[in-house]
């Protein structure tokens, strides 16, 4: 599905926002549920993620599809290698198999799963028969993705001993660490995080709970775009947030201020008001603890005419697509001028922005979404738009909800 967008006749938005459950938080609770079924979610994502996870922990033998959902192939490979009696071959979408997952592989092995790779070494497809793990010692590498780290995290408490976890090496994820931890103690799983080392304490039931799950930072994202590139007094109420939220992307709110976006929190909403026009200065942001943010800034700069460069973006290599080529490759078509390494981007700041410009989205729910706001700025197609029900399937209602003109 292509779709046109263009601005509406009026970008002074006075505008609410309702946004799905957060998919990070959804796909650990729902692990959770899974291992202890006393837990009970409300608000819980409408994503194709978050339904791919609930299928496939459903399934006891067998082959479990989770097509492009990464943090699903994560957490059920290790929710698999602890159930003894479970037999299971977790395969997924072409792009996955070329995603790597040898270093959650290897350190659960460690921990006595019995797991093997069907075609390439390192890479699914895989098959897994469930074991019960004794060993409680383990370490991995701190920069890798935080989802290998919080697959391990998510069944400790289930492990006869628990889990004690080494990271070795400068840690890079620890907002999505601590969201992890975080869900463990709202359901009394005790845990420590000390230094480097993780301790997860094992937990044989919990008391009944019911946990309402956050709206999804990610996903409002895109509307603290929009609410920069519109104009001065422009006003979008999101919900459901919190000001202490748990997860990482939540710093949106002190980002945004260099683009004169303001956050203003009532109870479980958060107001977006534009309260500055002016352009500020290229920014520099190292955005280790918050990945999945930098397309979306990358294209409000380029929106705004501000250069940018953004370090700490490792991860976004083995994503649904290599998001900073992807980055280079649709900006340029723009008219922007970037450059991009394995780990960091640099925008220059440009006046000059191409009109009618169809973007590519690689299968890519957040290429599609960031760069929707640019329909404030100039017309342009979506391409595959449809990708973006990953994540957020009403984002194109949404979109709509604003009177930004979609159109196929």
């Amino acid at each position: 599905m292509k779709l046109h967008l263009s601005a509406p006749s009026n970008t002074l938005f006075k505008s609410n926002i309702k946004i799905t459950g957060s998919k990070s938080e959804s796909n650990r609770l729902l692990l959770l549920q899974a291992l202890f079924p006393s837990v009970t979610i409300k608000n819980l994502s409408n994503s194709d993620d978050a339904e791919v996870m609930q299928k496939g922990l459903q399934i006891s033998n067998g082959i479990v599809d989770i097509h492009h959902a990464g943090t699903a192939m994560r957490f059920l490979t290790a929710y698999f290698a602890s159930q003894p009696g479970k037999e299971v071959t977790l395969t997924g979408s072409q792009r996955m198999t070329e995603r790597p997952i040898k270093v959650l592989v290897e350190a659960l092995k460690e921990l006595g799963a019995d797991i093997t790779y069907l075609k390439n070494d390192g890479y699914p497809p895989i098959k897994i028969k469930g074991q019960k793990l004794v060993e409680h010692k383990v370490s991995l590498p701190a920069d890798i993705s935080s989802q290998y780290i919080s697959a391990l995290l998510l069944i400790a408490p289930r492990l006869e001993n628990g889990l004690e976890l080494e990271l070795v090496g400068k840690i890079t994820s620890v907002p999505y660490i601590k969201m992890t931890l975080g869900l463990l103690s709202q359901i009394g799983v005790e845990s420590s995080f000390e230094g480097n080392t993780i301790r997860v304490f094992p937990k044989d039931a919990i008391a009944p709970k019911t946990l309402v799950v956050e709206s999804d930072w990610s996903s409002a994202s895109y509307f603290y775009s929009i609410a920069a590139l519109s104009e001065v007094g422009s006003e979008i109420e999101l919900s459901a947030y919190k000001k202490d939220s748990l997860q990482g992307d939540s710093v949106l709110s002190e980002i945004y201020k260099s683009f004169g976006v303001d956050s203003i929190f009532k109870e479980n909403q958060v107001v977006l008001k534009k309260v500055g026009s002016e352009i500020p200065e290229p920014i520099e942001i190292d955005l280790s603890n918050a990945p999945d943010i930098a397309q979306t800034i990358a294209v409000t700069c380029f929106g705004l005419g501000v250069g940018c460069h953004l370090t700490g973006l490792h991860t976004l290599k083995i994503k649904e697509t290599d998001r900073l080529e992807a980055l280079k490759t649709e900006l340029t078509k723009l008219g922007a001028t970037i450059s991009v390494t394995d780990k960091c981007l640099t925008l220059s700041p440009s006046e000059t922005m191409n009109s009618e410009i169809a973007i590519d989205t690689y299968n890519d729910h957040r290429m599609a979404m960031a760069f929707a706001p640019l329909a404030l700025k100039t017309s342009l197609f979506i391409n595959d738009a449809e990708v973006v029900s990953k994540s957020y399937p009403d984002f194109w209602n949404d979109m709509k909800a604003l009177k930004i003109k979609v159109g196929k």
